[in-house]
C-alpha cells in the first residue's frame, strides 16, 4: 500500500536523496508517517469490544460496542481486526444501541458465542473528508517523515548543541507529534482529547 499523505517522490525531493536509497526503504518511512498522523485524525470509526456469530446457513455476525455507536440499518461499514468471518465490507441488517448485526458468508460457519476482541476491532463508516487532499495534513505527514528519516540516519538520533556538545532529546520522543499538532488541530479526533 503506497502512502498518500506524503509520497515517496515528495520525501525524496524534500530530503534531497535522489535515488540513493531503495523505494522500499523510503516508502516505509512515508507509510510510518501517514500511520502516525492517521492515528490522531477524526475518522468515522468506532472500536468494537467483542463479537459473536450464528451458524450456517444464513449466518450472521454481531459486533458489540462499549459506547453507543453511530451506525444505522442499511449502512455499509468496513470491519477490521475481528477475524476473517467478520472483516470486510458488511451491510448492517439489525442494530441496538451497543451492537450491530450483518450477514457473513463462508463454508461451515459454526456458532460462536459472545467473546472479547483483543486488541479491539474497528468499524468504519463512510468518511466525508479525504485527508490526503488536506494541505495541513500533508505538511504534517511530510515533517514527521523527515524526522523519522533523520532519526534513522543520525547516530545519536538528535542534534548536538554547538556550545555544550550535549545531545538533544530523542527525536522520536513524545514531542514528535507536538511539533505538528498545530497543523492538524482542526482535524484532531475529539475522542482522543479526553483524559
Amino acid at each position: 500500500m503506497a502512502a498518500t499523505y506524503v509520497t515517496e517522490a515528495e520525501l525524496r525531493t524534500v530530503l534531497g536523496i535522489g535515488s540513493l536509497y531503495s523505494s522500499a526503504v523510503v516508502e516505509e518511512v512515508c507509510q510510518a508517517a501517514e500511520n502516525i498522523i492517521k492515528g490522531y485524525l477524526w475518522f468515522n470509526t468506532t472500536p468494537n469490544i467483542a463479537h459473536s456469530n450464528t451458524a450456517s446457513p444464513n449466518a450472521t455476525g454481531t459486533l458489540y460496542f462499549a459506547t453507543p455507536h453511530p451506525f444505522y440499518i442499511g449502512e455499509t461499514v468496513v470491519i477490521s481486526g475481528n477475524g476473517t468471518k467478520h472483516n470486510g465490507s458488511k451491510t448492517i441488517t439489525a442494530k441496538d444501541v451497543y451492537k450491530i448485526t450483518y450477514n457473513i458468508t463462508g463454508n461451515n460457519i459454526t456458532e460462536t458465542p459472545y467473546h472479547r476482541v483483543a486488541p479491539y476491532g474497528a468499524v468504519a463508516g463512510e468518511t466525508y473528508v479525504d485527508f490526503s487532499l488536506v494541505p495541513e495534513v500533508r505538511e504534517a505527514s511530510t515533517l514527521i517523515a523527515v524526522d523519522i528519516w533523520q532519526s534513522r540516519q543520525l547516530s545519536n538520533a538528535g542534534g548536538v548543541s554547538p556550545d555544550g556538545f550535549t545531545p538533544s532529546p530523542y527525536r522520536m520522543g513524545n514531542t514528535l507529534l507536538a511539533r505538528v499538532r498545530g497543523l492538524i488541530a482542526n482535524y484532531l479526533n475529539p475522542n482522543g482529547l479526553v483524559g
